[in-house]
């Protein structure tokens, strides 16, 4: 079993904010938080999300990300000459709510579970971008470069319930091992481009 690291628990409420001239509410810019939150089959304590079509609910009350990928995405940003949030791209920048490090999305697999001290979160599917991501990352082809990489990170369902906090381990113990995030994230965006 692999192991790994919550470097960063975020939250965020959902707020309205102005894309392409239209005012759109939006969650997606969460912050750390200090200490332990408890999560809920809903999700996170004091998480929002805007859009339930297409975000939260039971299996995808949790996201997390990679930390491996923020070197990435700040020098896109840095080279497109973002001055847009957070200039140095805190962590939670991306949308997750987990920001951890060891495990990317080519190691996971749907119904894999990371088993945390006190609450347990199955792999459920992976994240598609949206327009918002363009707009929170402050330049047109952000999710262009999301499906195109295949770092999307994954979606959590809560298998037990518990508390979370930032700094401890996890450890990530396989499910049936049927179908990878990379894969189902490249079947779903190849059918989008058809259609």
């Amino acid at each position: 079993m692999k192991s790994g690291k919550l470097l960063s628990l975020n939250t965020g409420r959902a707020q309205p904010v102005t894309i392409n001239g239209h005012k759109v509410m939006t969650a997606i810019g969460k912050r750390a938080v200090q200490g332990e939150r408890s999560v809920l089959p809903p999700g996170i304590e004091g998480d929002e999300q805007a859009d339930l079509s297409v975000h939260g609910g039971l299996s995808k009350a949790v996201y997390a990300y990679p930390s491996e990928h923020y070197a990435f995405w700040r020098t896109v940003r840095a080279q497109a000459q973002v001055a847009l949030w957070d200039e140095a791209l805190a962590f939670g920048s991306l949308g997750e709510n987990l920001t951890l490090e060891g495990v990317c999305e080519g190691g996971l697999w749907i119904a894999d579970v990371l088993r945390f001290p006190d609450c347990e979160l199955a792999v459920s599917e992976p994240r598609f971008p949206c327009f918002k991501f363009n707009a929170a990352m402050g330049f047109k082809h952000a999710a262009k470069l999301m499906i195109e990489s295949g770092w999307c990170g994954a979606y959590l369902a809560v298998r037990a319930t518990g508390t979370l906090a930032a700094g401890q381990t996890f450890t990530l113990v396989p499910g049936p091992r049927q179908v990878g995030i990379v894969e189902l994230f490249r079947a779903r965006m190849s059918r989008a481009a058809i259609t």
